[in-house]
């Protein structure tokens, strides 16, 4: 019985702080890969135009099939390198998108996209 008691605590607190319904919820808690879950959570809590879990885990699943920005993100969760100093906005290999331009190039995989278009 306590098991079951602390889900439904896990629920009501991830509907409290994230505003998302009971279904979503349940399914969020029930996600396999935990670092998903993390990552699924961050988009509920910091982006206004993702409200249920299913747009959550669409748009995840779009970051992971534009490697430009979710290797840099892998890499910094694999080595643990998230110093709060650091430009959420530039890339860590090339500082791209830095320093107040969020329009800046990263040029990281300029070499593997020519590789692919002559291939």
């Amino acid at each position: 019985m306590p098991k079951n008691n602390a889900r439904k605590k896990d629920l009501a607190d991830l509907k409290d702080e994230l505003g998302i319904k009971h279904a979503c919820a349940i399914a969020l808690l029930d996600h396999p890969d935990a670092d998903e879950r993390e990552t699924l959570e961050r988009y509920l809590a910091g982006y206004v135009d993702i409200n249920t879990y299913r747009e959550a885990v669409d748009y995840l699943r779009q970051e992971q099939a534009a490697p430009r920005g979710w290797r840099h993100e892998e890499m910094r969760a694999a080595t643990g390198d998230y110093d709060p100093d650091d430009d959420p906005n530039a890339c860590l290999e090339c500082g791209a998108g830095g320093s107040g331009d969020p329009y800046g190039k990263c040029c990281c995989y300029e070499d593997d996209d020519d590789r692919e278009a002559a291939a």
